[in-house]
């Protein structure tokens, strides 16, 4: 157990900078107990922790993920059927990109060349709610026990979603262009040596990073207000145990955001740490990188009126149902 308070602690948790950064603020003459100070030093620690964490995983994810390129993960949910399909699908969405909205052009691209809507969408819900990423720094924040069972159940209700999607037969609500299109994915790519797939890796650790620091930025900021400007017994009144709607608030405000897991822990870990119920701030989580109102009208593009409808109620109700169950549970993880 040491050892892993270590690695919870100083490695992912990094809380050796938070103490480095404390005195640097302490040798300039400020008092990291004010407010201000406070919110300097949160806003400092979070960020410089964030950015390494992102860059380093998304570097190990993007080579893991050079090996499943569409046309393969194509060939690969095809040779399944039933909810074993759906679980392979939730699987691969784990090592594919980090927001709804980059997850939606290969959905698009699968659904187009032939697999099952259910598949497709077990895949869709799984990508931007439970990744690797997220599990690594839900560890940092919140402990190995939260992250592991925040990405079993984001797997279940990507998994329950897409069946649901499966038996009500809903393919004739995909738009015509899709129906229409064949072969979307199935060109063949070439081999990548070693070099290539750390190129590729590289690049995507650039690119990636330049699409998502502004979202840290902000989520990190929020944070920082969080943390030290809102008074606690406003957070426990709004989100805590006393309040039962906390859960569907928490959803619902995180519907018209956007921004991905990176951009919402800082959030996440502010409001625990004034008194938010773990199902409320995790609840939050998933609202926004599931169900965020630009990734809905990027989906609504492809996707006809009642099926978007039926994806948004059953992440919503999912959603609304593992917020709850943490909340429930809570004593045992925290």
């Amino acid at each position: 157990m040491n050892v892993w308070d270590f690695i919870q602690d100083q490695i992912l948790g990094m809380k050796w900078l938070n103490a480095v950064i404390g005195k640097g603020l302490s040798a300039l003459g400020l008092d990291t107990a004010s407010r201000w100070s406070g919110s300097v030093q949160f806003f400092l620690y979070d960020v410089i922790k964030i950015t390494v964490l992102l860059c380093f995983l998304i570097f190990v994810i993007s080579y893991i993920q050079s090996f499943f390129p569409p046309e393969r993960s194509k060939r690969i949910l095809g040779s399944f059927r039933g909810i074993w399909a759906n679980i392979i699908a939730a699987l691969l969405g784990t090592v594919t990109p980090f927001c709804s909205c980059s997850s939606i052009p290969l959905f698009i691209g699968f659904t187009s060349a032939g697999l099952p809507l259910g598949v497709t969408f077990s895949f869709l819900i799984s990508s931007p709610m439970v990744d690797l990423g997220s599990l690594v720094l839900l560890m940092s924040i919140f402990g190995a026990k939260v992250a592991i069972v925040y990405v079993i159940v984001g797997l279940v209700i990507a998994v329950v979603g897409g069946t649901i999607i499966e038996k009500l037969h809903m393919e004739n609500y995909v738009e015509e262009f899709i129906r229409r299109a064949k072969g979307g994915v199935d060109i063949e790519a070439p081999d990548l040596t070693v070099k290539d797939r750390l190129i590729y890796a590289k690049e995507q650790v650039a690119g990636t990073f330049k699409k998502v620091f502004p979202y840290i930025l902000i989520g990190v900021g929020i944070g920082a207000v969080i943390h030290n400007w809102i008074p606690e017994h406003f957070i426990v009144k709004l989100l805590g145990s006393t309040n039962p709607l906390g859960v569907v608030i928490a959803t619902a405000a995180g519907i018209p955001m956007y921004a991905d897991i990176f951009g919402t822990i800082p959030i996440a870990e502010a409001l625990l740490a004034k008194g938010a119920q773990l199902g409320v701030v995790l609840s939050f989580m998933m609202g926004v990188t599931t169900l965020s109102l630009p990734s809905m009208i990027m989906l609504r593009k492809a996707v006809k009126p009642k099926l978007l409808g039926l994806f948004i109620a059953i992440c919503t109700i999912g959603i609304v149902i593992v917020g709850y169950f943490f909340n429930a549970i809570q004593y045992l993880l925290v």
